[in-house]
């Protein structure tokens, strides 16, 4: 993602804020956004990379949310939901946060319920009404930072509920309530 310095050094100081007043952070946050909004990601399970401006000007690109929608869909079934723009929001925060480029290596997005279903078999950890069926949660890792500083970073921005899966190397982030395991 292309984010300048004063961009970078403003969001820092709205993360900041975030541990006196959550949504005045929440909030804040959002408008600090750059105007043209980029995510760069791989899919894990396909090997498919996509680079796309999903907001300009003010306007989510239709077109670049589907292309999103598509490389986040449920690998197993190859359904496609729409995600989250809020989740897609909070990824370029955290892209911003760290100041990369990187792609996010996408472990899992979507999941459709028979997906869930059958991961909820064969592990406990695996939500009966998790986020993914919804759209609203991404499981990632960027290989170039450490899976903590990616967690701590994802925590610091209170926008939804983080998850560390150290063995797995991944960091699951969803836009539900603030929570973190």
């Amino acid at each position: 993602m292309l984010c300048n310095r004063r961009h970078f050094l403003k969001f820092g100081i709205f993360s900041a804020m975030a541990s006196f007043q959550p949504a005045l952070a929440l909030a804040h946050a959002k408008r600090s956004l750059p105007s043209r909004r980029s995510l760069s990601l791989y899919s894990t399970q396909t090997t498919e990379r996509l680079f796309v401006n999903y907001y300009i000007r003010g306007k989510y690109q239709l077109n670049a949310l589907e292309e999103i929608n598509y490389i986040l869909r449920d690998h197993r079934t190859g359904e496609i939901k729409p995600i989250d723009i809020r989740l897609l929001d909070l990824l370029c925060a955290i892209s911003l946060k760290l100041n990369t480029r990187s792609p996010f290596h996408v472990i899992s997005g979507y999941r459709s319920p028979s997906t869930n279903a059958m991961l909820r078999k064969k592990s406990r950890r695996v939500a009966k009404n998790s986020m993914h069926v919804w759209g609203k949660a991404v499981d990632i890792r960027l290989p170039k930072f450490k899976t903590a500083l990616l967690r701590r970073t994802s925590m610091n921005l209170k926008q939804g509920g983080v998850g560390y899966y150290r063995r797995s190397n991944f960091v699951h982030v969803d836009v539900g309530q603030i929570r973190y395991w």
